[in-house]
């Protein structure tokens, strides 16, 4: 009940004062408008701008049924872009940049799939990065949809004894798959094709609602860290430190009450885009939330580390500026990393705003499912315990 005491109060002094709104609501909402109307705008002067992942495609099996069948299931979705890659290329262009992974098929790859043996696909791409993770999960589906249609046409083949039944029930098996939902496959063009849409998918505000969503709730911790800074300067705190209230107790009721506060606003935001922008967060509710949660553990960590390390107000609002740049900036809320190259991509696809955006973007542009909202979460989480163990060490340094 104490930890509940010390989180209402605090949310009691934040929402008194009516500053805190401006921050809170109307200057994200006023943000995301004139953001979406920045894309929109940019993209009708210069053309539609590509952002699929671009993925390389090394085919050591160019006569095969089974390669072949791949190349065609990849062509029906949006999500990335294949560029043909000649073999022995592969790892140097993912190095390099060129792509973000490259898809090998190896020699043999039809001849072993269609006799029931394991077949295996190689995909080079780097694992600690959203792109490398996100193109594992893209390619999981059409993978899985050609092994079995071989699988099926192999064990029919062989029910009747004829090796001539293979070809007719392999492709009633691939124009099964083909009736079933698609969503979350891969488009695949050469990389000289024109792009086929916007970036952003089909609404500007796909990527301004999510970026101006996480950038305004960094910013937004100004208010909270200011409740720290004031508890330490009428002594409030170290009265609380007096009682039988332990650190622990103490720690997690501010936490508790950032988090609150974060929360809220992200759901705001959500429910505007939703309802206002037409930003289909309702397609994946369940992605949305937990990409939601844990981006606001992680930025009440932060706010809490940034709470016990300031001693003013000024320093609260410094402090706060230079995390919501910082992390804005270089975590792809103002633009798509996948926009920029070399240092600057590099460093910011390591930010947690980074992969809070992935998550967002993984939803609403790529049209991915629950599954692509995982990685981001857990390294989400991640960070926030990393800041929060760092405010703890300095809270408890504070009591010396």
């Amino acid at each position: 009940m104490r930890i509940i005491d010390l989180t209402l109060k605090d949310l009691t002094q934040i929402f008194r004062d009516r500053k805190s709104l401006l921050f809170l609501i109307a200057m994200p909402v006023l943000f995301t408008l004139f953001m979406g109307f920045a894309y929109k705008s940019g993209s009708d002067n210069t053309g539609s701008k590509d952002t699929r992942i671009p993925l390389g495609w090394v085919n050591n099996d160019p006569q095969g049924v089974l390669s072949g069948q791949l190349f065609n299931l990849l062509s029906q979705s949006d999500s990335v872009k294949l560029v043909v890659i000649v073999p022995g290329d592969a790892e140097d262009s993912v190095r390099k940049g060129v792509v973000a992974g490259a898809l090998v098929v190896p020699a043999g790859f039809s001849e072993q799939g269609t006799a029931g043996q394991v077949a295996q696909l190689t995909l080079i791409a780097d694992t600690s990065s959203p792109q490398g993770q996100s193109l594992f999960q893209i390619l999981r589906t059409p993978v899985t949809q050609l092994m079995s249609a071989a699988e099926i046409s192999r064990l029919s083949a062989e029910s009747v004894g004829s090796p001539d039944e293979f070809q007719p029930s392999f492709n009633a098996a691939v124009e099964a798959w083909a009736k079933t939902d698609t969503a979350s496959l891969v488009k695949v063009e050469l990389a000289v094709a024109e792009p086929q849409k916007a970036w952003y998918g089909d609404n500007p505000y796909n990527q301004s609602s999510p970026g101006i969503l996480v950038m305004f709730a960094i910013f937004g911790l100004v208010t909270s860290g200011q409740i720290l800074v004031q508890e330490r300067k009428t002594r409030t705190l170290q009265r609380m430190m007096t009682t039988s209230m332990r650190s622990w107790e103490i720690v997690a009721g501010h936490l508790l009450a950032m988090f609150t506060v974060v929360f809220i606003q992200e759901t705001l935001l959500v429910v505007f885009g939703q309802l206002a922008l037409g930003v289909h967060y309702s397609r994946q509710p369940l992605g949305i939330l937990i990409i939601s949660i844990a981006l606001g553990l992680w930025i009440a960590a932060l706010g809490l580390l940034i709470g016990v390390l300031v001693k003013s107000d000024s320093q609260v609002i410094l402090f706060s500026l230079l995390a919501m740049f910082l992390f804005s900036a270089m975590g792809g809320t103002w633009f798509p990393l996948e926009a920029s190259s070399g240092a600057f991509a590099a460093i910011g696809r390591w930010m947690p705003s980074a992969w809070a955006m992935t998550g967002y973007q993984n939803i609403l542009i790529r049209g991915l499912g629950l599954e692509s909202a995982w990685q981001p979460v857990l390294v989400l989480l991640a960070y926030a315990l990393g800041f929060f163990a760092l405010a703890v060490w300095r809270f408890r340094k504070m009591e010396v």
